[in-house]
């Protein structure tokens, strides 16, 4: 914690469709030979009036992956996985609206709730025509996946799962206690603030008697952002600074810290749910990746271990890194995925 409290600010608007290919290599499951990766192109759809912006690439005909970004980037996240997917799989990775290259209404002009982003995921993948999918679900992607999945488990042919929770387990830590208590009054002063996570940021603002939402705005701050990125990995200079910085400047667009606060105020709407998402998953068995960073102080590895409890069909790795565990293993990541949905997944 002695290197998070540095704060810090700019805005970025895309309304244009463009296209271009992506130089890495990947690998396929099925040779082992490396090939040179297919053009990912990056679109917009309207929906609800709003610019819905997505990534998309590999064929049709191939089974399809759903990327579900996670706070406080975007489906940047995935700029990586992409390409080492998309030689096998059809893979499309949207921004949620207030977030990455998709609109940013003000909260006065948009509910921004995960039942809502789910209603927006699902209403993209009516209007491109996918009935049948993989999701990989991280962070916020989990509930926004979820509510879907549970939705429509006719349609989930797998679910990938990177620090993602569904259990009270995986929130009952330092981190989550003054979100918690903002769940319950908005207003509320120095609620879950008095522990060893919580006090660093109150000691750096010099607020003994903090106000909660002041201190969740500290998540909003140059210096949270790259804690996220930088905790608990193995090497920071394997960290992109661009990546950090992409996100930050989309956090310090005018407008959206309401946006965010909006946001970890609907997260309490999720563990409500959490029995219905488990039930969805004893009953429908889906066939099931975790790839978890185990380092991660957010959504630490308690909450990874519950979903043995319901899921049959569940393989499990734990990876030596933190919350953004594509930043550091993401070449591993995708060789279980191709590996795990090789099986799973028919073709």
């Amino acid at each position: 914690m002695k290197n998070v409290l540095k704060i810090g600010l700019v805005a970025l608007t895309m309304s244009q469709v463009f296209s271009t290919t992506l130089a890495n290599a990947t690998e396929t499951p099925q040779s082992g030979a490396t090939v040179s990766t297919v053009q990912t192109s990056y679109n917009t759809a309207k929906i609800e009036g709003l610019d819905i912006f997505y990534r998309e690439a590999g064929s049709r005909h191939n089974p399809t992956i759903l990327l579900l970004h996670g706070f406080p980037t975007s489906s940047h996240m995935f700029r990586n996985l992409i390409p080492k997917l998309s030689q096998n799989y059809h893979v499309i990775a949207p921004d949620y609206p207030g977030y990455g290259n998709s609109s940013m209404p003000s909260v006065d002009e948009f509910d921004y709730s995960f039942d809502h982003m789910a209603s927006i995921v699902e209403q993209l993948l009516e209007q491109k025509s996918i009935s049948h999918y993989s999701m990989y679900l991280m962070d916020y992607g989990a509930p926004v996946g979820f509510r879907v999945a549970s939705a429509n488990p006719q349609k989930v042919d797998a679910l990938i799962i990177q620090n993602g929770n569904a259990y009270t387990e995986g929130l009952d830590n330092n981190f989550w206690e003054p979100i918690k208590a903002y769940w319950n009054d908005r207003k509320a002063v120095n609620k879950g603030l008095d522990n060893a996570w919580w006090k660093n940021v109150k000691a750096a603002y010099k607020q003994p008697e903090m106000v909660n939402e002041d201190a969740l705005r500290f998540l909003l701050t140059k210096g949270a952002t790259t804690w996220q990125y930088t905790n608990g990995v193995r090497d920071t200079t394997k960290i992109s600074p661009d990546t950090i910085n992409e996100d930050q400047r989309l956090l310090d667009r005018e407008g959206n810290e309401a946006v965010q606060l909006q946001m970890f105020y609907d997260y309490g709407s999720n563990v409500p749910l959490y029995p219905k998402w488990q039930a969805y998953f004893r009953q429908h068995q889906p066939k099931t990746l975790i790839v978890w960073g185990d380092k991660d102080e957010i959504f630490p590895s308690e909450g990874a271990h519950p979903y043995k409890r319901d899921l049959k069909n569940v393989e499990t790795h734990f990876l030596n890194t933190g919350h953004f565990a594509l930043e550091e293993d993401g070449d591993e990541i995708a060789s279980y995925i191709n590996t795990f949905l090789g099986k799973a997944v028919s073709r």
